[in-house]
């Protein structure tokens, strides 16, 4: 198992790669438009345009830049807040990645690149937080900290 440093330090790139992907989104609908499809097609176009890519007039991409925000800072507390903050940041952010790609699959009939890439990273967010949430609360902070079970395996 990795340690937690290693743990913290993949979170928080991963955030920052998130952070990236929703800036870009909000910056691209901020001008007017939408973001632009990397392979081609008008996916993006699409999802953008349609009803769900706003809540309460915000666009979506702006709570995500705050959930990564949540997590990246989640990445650098040590210890059981840390752990505890990134697994719950994790699980609304990939809660609500689901239901927004189950509306870009089941009612908006278009896939927007960005959010997908958005919804994979929130994923392996998810994966990351939880292995560091179940396999280090209540141990003590080292650097090369292990779970208290593998110790001397």
């Amino acid at each position: 198992m990795p340690s937690e440093l290693t743990l913290r330090g993949a979170a928080a790139l991963i955030a920052l790669i998130g952070l990236g992907v929703a800036i870009y989104i909000t910056i691209a609908d901020s001008g007017g438009g939408h973001p632009l499809c990397v392979a081609g097609g008008s996916g993006c176009q699409t999802v953008a345009n349609s009803s769900y890519s706003h809540l309460f007039g915000v666009n979506v991409a702006v709570f995500g830049i705050a959930g990564y925000l949540g997590l990246l800072g989640a990445a650098f507390v040590p210890g059981d807040a840390g752990r505890f903050a990134g697994l719950l940041f994790a699980l609304v952010g990939f809660g609500f990645s689901a239901y927004l790609t189950y509306l870009e699959l089941f009612v908006i009939d278009a896939i927007c690149q960005w959010c997908v890439a958005s919804a994979a990273l929130m994923t392996v967010m998810l994966g990351i937080n939880a292995v560091r949430a179940f396999g280090y609360t209540g141990t003590e902070i080292r650097a090369g900290a292990q779970p208290a079970s593998s110790a001397g395996a």
